[in-house]
């Protein structure tokens, strides 16, 4: 990959890591098509949902960027080059494009609060705190070990279940419970990502689950979360969708190459997981938003 001039859009581009727009853009279109298959769905409620999640991952991805940069937690890592790290755009920038983009996405949060009530308010303002906090100071969460339970909250119930609720007005059994294999998705996206950087996280302070767990165990982690999103299928039975339940089995081909990846690629090598993992959330979820939508 050549690298890009600095301060150039191509640089914002690839600050903002479209490989990782699924794990935002997936809750919200399962949350939709529930609603849909309720007859409730509303497009313009929708497509704010998309576009809020969608500049809630990129904020945090900026924060991201220029908080482990300062930290030192790049100078090891083994993933893609980072645009702080690499000199692409400057830390202060990263900052200002950050505040930006989440300042952008609360003013659309605060429209679908307008729409959805205190319920809508409040897991909105959760989800700015933790894009800010993920890894900049004073709370560095994720430095903490605490990535993995926010990403299943915030990427897989709150987005899931925020989505339909906003549109449907009342909450839903079956928006709760396809929500949870979203979620297990999600946090597989972020457990790859912390195998493949675990020796520099662990050099730079940076205690994720991975870098707590052996490497063994680390693997069996996110292989684990992966096979347990189609067992967390079950409880969609129970909320009237059979047919929701037993489509996302048509991805366990994809989902087969994924685990081989994870359980034997070495360093670097990792990094061709997470794409996978990417696409496999996103066939997962559309294979579900499919199902909703023919039930209803």
């Amino acid at each position: 990959m050549h690298s890009p001039a600095p301060g150039s859009l191509r640089a914002w581009w690839l600050a903002s890591r479209p490989a990782t727009w699924p794990a935002s853009l997936a809750p919200v279109a399962v949350g939709t098509a529930v609603a849909a298959a309720e007859g409730r769905a509303r497009a313009p409620l929708a497509l704010a949902c998309f576009a809020v999640a969608w500049l809630l991952q990129i904020g945090a991805n900026f924060v991201n960027d220029y908080a482990d940069c300062e930290r030192g937690a790049d100078a090891n890592r083994l993933g893609p080059p980072r645009a702080a790290q690499s000199g692409w755009l400057t830390p202060k920038a990263l900052r200002v494009g950050a505040a930006a983009v989440l300042l952008l996405a609360a003013a659309l949060g605060l429209w679908l609060a307008w729409q959805g009530g205190p319920v809508i308010l409040a897991a909105g303002a959760l989800a700015l705190l933790s894009a800010w906090a993920y890894t900049a100071s004073p709370l560095r969460l994720g430095y903490r070990g605490l990535g993995d339970p926010l990403v299943f909250v915030f990427f897989g119930i709150a987005a899931v279940v925020g989505t339909h609720w906003v549109q449907a007005r009342e909450f839903s059994v079956a928006a709760w419970f396809s929500a949870l294999p979203v979620g297990l998705l999600a946090v597989a996206m972020l457990a790859v990502n912390n195998l493949r950087d675990r020796e520099g996280d662990a050099a730079s302070g940076k205690r994720t689950l991975a870098v707590r767990l052996s490497k063994t165990g680390a693997r069996r982690y996110t292989a684990v979360l992966i096979v347990a999103s189609y067992a967390a299928l079950a409880p969609v039975v129970a909320a009237g969708g059979l047919f929701a339940a037993l489509m996302p089995i048509i991805t366990v081909p994809l989902t087969r190459r994924v685990l081989r990846r994870i359980m034997c690629a070495e360093g670097a090598a990792l990094s061709a997981a997470l794409p996978g993992v990417a696409l496999l959330q996103l066939a997962f979820a559309a294979v579900l938003c499919i199902a909703w939508l023919v039930r209803g």
